[in-house]
């Protein structure tokens, strides 16, 4: 594996919340979160460093977070303009480096390894100049993570943001002194449940599992986990070492595997089989027109359902496999129904989601004696052009114009929120 890779993580803090204020500068002493105003038990999606310094969360309650920060200013979200802002600071990326990969909408990749010649080699300078060109042309500050791999400058991206300056460096000279003592919570892709089963292994920081072989953490893991976990153990022994060979790849890093929709619900609102049905439906339509502008088809569709009464919750997931691959509409849509209602427990719907997986290519489509599927597959083809040319508002089904339908309103959103 190389070792004279110089990768960074370039991470812009409170990206929402930064734009926010960038737009408005009468708001840059004041203490900002991204949310809807307008939804008290909403939730909090960015919060300025003022704000963080008064309370403010991530995730928590916009009235909460009102309660104990006065004057916050709550701010609804624009999803479009955050995209853009985003898609101009890659731009900015891009001018120092050919090697740029998306992570996330606020955070990027950068390969420097060949163009930090341009600075003269100095790679300080370089990472001043990047986090100056952002900062004058969005006004988002950025803290910049640097390793000779992703994974440590993805992790060495956390101390970046408790620096002063926003830089920080990890290698593997001093992986033992920075990293290692770190709890094992900390560590890349580590939640709560692999915490709590590290714990029952005796693994309480990061260098616990480094400085273990290889073969003997598998054997915890085996105890602990099942038969299955060599893979995890692997993953999670190489990042503990920062070993991670994969390079900076601009554009899509890799073949969809899956495509799916999502929607939370009002759970009181959604408590009958026909109000549910209407929801369903329209997940269904949007996983399938996603489908057809990849060009893949999907062999397993699959359901996640959250179901509470606002006391007692519960969720589950089911999948079937289909007689031949799809993205027809009926055909997705009458194995989502029937998964739901083979499974639901009567409960009201809080979430729902609809997915299909074991894509294949839509270069060839199984015929059947009962239904031409040709014809199914050009109508569809005909609405996702008006409505790719028009707005998705240009056809919707009739049921979606009934009280429990959310196709209108996901038409004037963004990844749930508003553009």
């Amino acid at each position: 594996m190389p070792k004279d890779r110089i990768i960074l993580l370039s991470d812009c803090q409170s990206f929402y919340a930064s734009v926010e204020k960038a737009a408005h500068p009468e708001y840059k002493d004041r203490a900002v979160a991204v949310g809807d105003p307008t939804r008290m038990n909403g939730i909090v999606l960015a919060a300025c460093p003022i704000a963080k310094a008064n309370g403010v969360t991530t995730a928590s309650r916009v009235g909460e977070a009102m309660t104990k920060c006065q004057g916050l200013v709550v701010i609804r979200p624009r999803m479009g303009t955050y995209i853009k802002v985003s898609l101009l600071i890659s731009e900015i990326y891009h001018s120092y480096t050919d090697l740029v990969e998306a992570f996330s909408i606020d955070e990027q990749f950068l390969d420097v390894t060949g163009s930090l010649s341009l600075f003269g080699g100095d790679l300080q300078e370089m990472i001043y100049s990047i986090q100056q060109h952002v900062l004058l042309s969005t006004g988002v500050c950025t803290r910049v993570g640097i390793g000779p791999t992703k994974i440590l400058a993805k992790m060495a991206n956390n101390f970046a943001k408790k620096k002063e300056g926003g830089i920080f460096r990890l290698d593997y000279d001093n992986l033992d002194k920075e990293l290692w003592p770190l709890p094992v919570y900390e560590m890349f892709m580590v939640a709560g449940r692999m915490t709590k089963n590290f714990y029952r292994m005796g693994i309480s920081t990061i260098g616990d599992i480094a400085r273990m072989e290889l073969g003997e953490f598998k054997r915890r893991m085996r105890t602990t986990m099942g038969k299955q976990s060599d893979i995890q153990a692997e993953y999670y022994w190489q990042t503990a070492r920062g070993i991670d060979p994969s390079p900076v790849v601009t554009g899509i890093r890799h073949q969809i595997k899956s495509v799916g929709h999502g929607k939370a619900l009002r759970w009181n609102l959604y408590t009958r089989l026909s109000e549910i049905e209407v929801v369903l439906l329209e997940l269904v339509i949007e996983v399938c027109q996603r489908a057809r502008r990849y060009g893949y088809m999907g062999s397993v569709v699959s359901i996640a359902v959250s179901e509470t009464d606002g006391h007692k919750a519960q969720s589950y997931s089911r999948q079937i496999t289909l007689q031949q691959p799809s993205y027809l509409t009926h055909e997705v849509a009458a194995a989502a129904l029937k998964l739901f209602t083979e499974n639901w427990t009567g409960l009201p719907i809080s979430r729902l989601a609809i997915s299909i997986s074991q894509l294949s290519d839509d270069s060839v489509m199984q015929l059947t004696l009962f239904d031409d599927r040709i014809r199914a597959y050009n109508r569809e083809r005909a609405i996702d052009q008006i409505k790719t040319r028009y707005g998705s508002r240009a056809l919707i089904r009739a049921s979606s114009l009934l009280e429990s339908g959310v196709a209108l309103e996901r038409a004037e959103q963004i990844g749930g929120h508003y553009k």
